[in-house]
């Protein structure tokens, strides 16, 4: 799996990250991929991850991010409180609704 976090330079994610290579390690997740990007380069990546989480900080940008990639691509706001403690257990759980799983 292939997980793109987007926020607004790229940086705040990087902790976020961590938390989730961790989880998916521990909870037998095979070849999890996971970056962070700054919302400019979103439309250039997008088409490369099986989908994509965008920081709150950034929930401005939601319809410009949803027109980029279009309806059917899995697309997604981390909420706050996920964001904010790195609560992974419910960050792959968004992943999971949003991949169908």
């Amino acid at each position: 799996m292939k997980l793109l976090l987007i926020c607004a330079g790229g940086m705040s994610t990087s902790m976020l990250i961590k938390k989730l290579e961790k989880y998916a390690a521990e909870n037998g997740i095979e070849d999890f991929v996971c970056e962070a990007h700054g919302v400019a380069e979103f439309p250039e990546l997008y088409k490369d991850w099986d989908l994509t989480l965008y920081g709150p900080q950034i929930s401005n940008r939601a319809d410009s991010l949803r027109q980029t990639c279009g309806e059917d691509y899995p697309l997604g706001k981390i909420e706050p409180a996920d964001y904010a403690i790195g609560n992974a257990t419910n960050i792959f759980k968004q992943v999971n609704k949003l991949l169908n799983k």
